[in-house]
């Protein structure tokens, strides 16, 4: 055994992501003995929520009341099947999305009021979907200190609980495998990668919280929506490299059902991270709404143009049907200081840490100084003076000459002519899509309006070579409402339960096919508190 910690505990937790760290406070609240099995180092305590902006998509909310926003769990629960799509037999997925939509609430926005956390008082608007699905109305709620802020708080209140003797955390230990007896999980098989050392630890509940399987690109690939055909060649990692599916595969040869492991939440707007961690560090742009986005000839893709902020799953889709496996959006320095930014609380430090007036300043005057940075680190982010200089750079880096500068200037120049007819003349989706966006106040700050690309005073053009980025699992280990881990047959596996990302953020696949956006960590959050609920000492 690992030195001075018992081989037997009431709750073992596989994972110190926010899911594992929320369960591990409810269970402490309980009195119950706690021990977590981490893989990471301490200094990542928390996961890929530590590294998220923040982001959660909450129903009718205070602060959604508070700016005149009227939403229902009525309206929530028609936007979240417009997305969902799902099947007949989806009873546990249904179970889920219900629950969350009647509680996000409560069991989230009040919960982390509750305990001292604050959103920013604006509410975004995004997945507004293409044809009247998606969200029909803002709800996406943003912690004000990104997610980095939420995970720095459930440590706090870990490290200073009253119970805190009976928590442990093992660091660089890695869970592989249940040994049940008697029809109950009662061990979980473990290595200590610090020094190889096999483990077993045995436990009254084993929690799953281990992540999804999109931290490995060949399971990604292994599971790719068929329908879409075969999964790009080159994807980049977005995900946790720690989230690859082992857990999954273990509860699997225990009976466990798993279940909807091809729907996915990837990006369509991804660059090589400029100091990798892992093999295929990705960074997750947002991208610009007013780029042009362009196949690998520099030819607008369409008919329908690409359009962030309405539907991802529908651009991965797209993305994931051309010809070759990368794209590129061309815009100038103008929309990229007010639209570009990168997913997450890394390159997000003023609304990570809390300080207003920069973060202001951002909004108003454009975030200038995040552009240069990316022009100095990322070799996928070329800045020229001219067109001719921009597609040398953009044919230099993909070592051919398949961007021929007179077909990009056509494409610009047709686009450019559009926004020069007047708003009342404007025939081009993409520039209703943008009109829409500025519309709504938190949108407008954030979304140029439309003028030329080569124009005079609009700066440098730029053109970002972008990627499919893999994040989130959206089908996992199913569960009951109680988190308890299910069997082929639908039954629960006494002793095993499985929450956040690894459930699939509920019943296998609670989110079905496609997202709302901002669901990942409040069912993270909700998952685990019914999951603490349930477990016994």
């Amino acid at each position: 055994m690992t030195k001075g910690v018992s081989n037997f505990s009431d709750v073992l937790i596989i994972g110190a992501g926010i899911a594992g760290l929320v369960m591990a406070y409810e269970c402490l609240n309980k009195g119950l003995r706690v021990v977590i099995i981490e893989r990471d180092s301490e200094e990542n305590i928390g996961g890929l929520a530590k590294r998220s902006f923040g982001g959660m998509a909450l129903v009718d909310t205070p602060l959604q009341r508070r700016i005149g926003v009227k939403d229902s769990k009525e309206i929530a629960r028609r936007d979240w099947y417009s997305f969902a799509k799902f099947e007949a037999n989806d009873h546990w997925p249904k179970q889920w999305a219900n629950y969350y939509i009647e509680n996000s609430r409560t069991k989230v926005y009040d919960y982390l009021v509750g305990h001292g956390l604050k959103y920013f008082p604006a509410v975004n608007w995004v997945e507004r979907g293409l044809q009247g699905d998606g969200n029909s109305l803002p709800r996406y709620h943003v912690l004000w200190g990104t997610g980095y802020t939420l995970v720095e708080r459930f440590v706090q209140l870990l490290d200073k609980h009253p119970n805190k003797s009976k928590l442990n955390i093992l660091f660089h230990h890695k869970a592989f495998d249940f040994i049940k007896q008697a029809n109950k999980v009662v061990a979980c098989k473990v290595v200590n990668e610090a020094n190889n050392e096999s483990l077993v630890f045995t436990a009254e509940s084993i929690v799953a919280a281990c992540g999804g399987i999109n931290g490995s690109l060949d399971k990604v690939r292994e599971c790719w929506h068929k329908p879409w055909g075969k999964a790009p060649v080159e994807m980049l990692n977005g995900s946790h490299p720690f989230a690859d599916g082992l857990i999954h595969d273990a509860a699997i040869s225990h009976g466990a059902n798993v279940t909807h492991l091809d729907h996915m939440w990837n990006y369509a707007a991804g660059i090589p991270h400029p100091e990798p961690k892992f093999d295929q560090h990705g960074l997750s742009l947002i991208p610009c709404k007013s780029a042009l986005w362009l196949d690998h000839k520099a030819r607008r893709i369409g008919p329908d143009p690409l359009v962030t902020g309405f539907d991802t799953n529908e651009l991965c889709r797209r993305v994931s049907e051309l010809d070759k496996p990368y794209t590129w959006q061309v815009f100038n320095w103008r929309i990229a200081a007010r639209e570009l930014a990168i997913s997450g609380s890394e390159h997000n430090p003023s609304i990570r840490d809390k300080k207003l007036i920069p973060f202001l300043k951002e909004v108003v005057l454009g975030n200038h100084q995040l552009i240069k940075k990316l022009e100095k680190d990322s070799d996928h982010f070329l800045v020229a003076n001219n067109l001719n200089d921009l597609v040398i750079r953009m044919n230099r880096l993909n070592e051919n000459e398949d961007v021929d500068v007179v077909t990009l200037k056509r494409e610009i120049e047709e686009y450019d002519r559009m926004i020069l007819r007047g708003r009342s003349l404007w025939n081009d989706e993409q520039l209703r899509r943008i009109q829409q966006a500025r519309a709504w106040r938190s949108e407008k700050f954030r979304t140029c309006k439309p003028k030329p690309i080569m124009g005079r005073r609009s700066g440098p053009l730029i053109a970002v070579k972008l990627r499919l980025i893999s994040r989130k699992s959206l089908g996992g280990i199913q569960t009951n409402l109680d988190s308890q881990v299910l069997n082929t047959q639908g039954e629960p596996i006494d002793g095993l339960f499985a929450i956040g990302e690894a459930s699939g953020f509920g019943g296998g696949g609670s989110n079905g096919f496609k997202s709302l956006e901002g669901t990942f960590l409040a069912g993270c959050i909700m998952t685990a508190q019914n999951a603490a609920n349930a477990v016994r000492a």
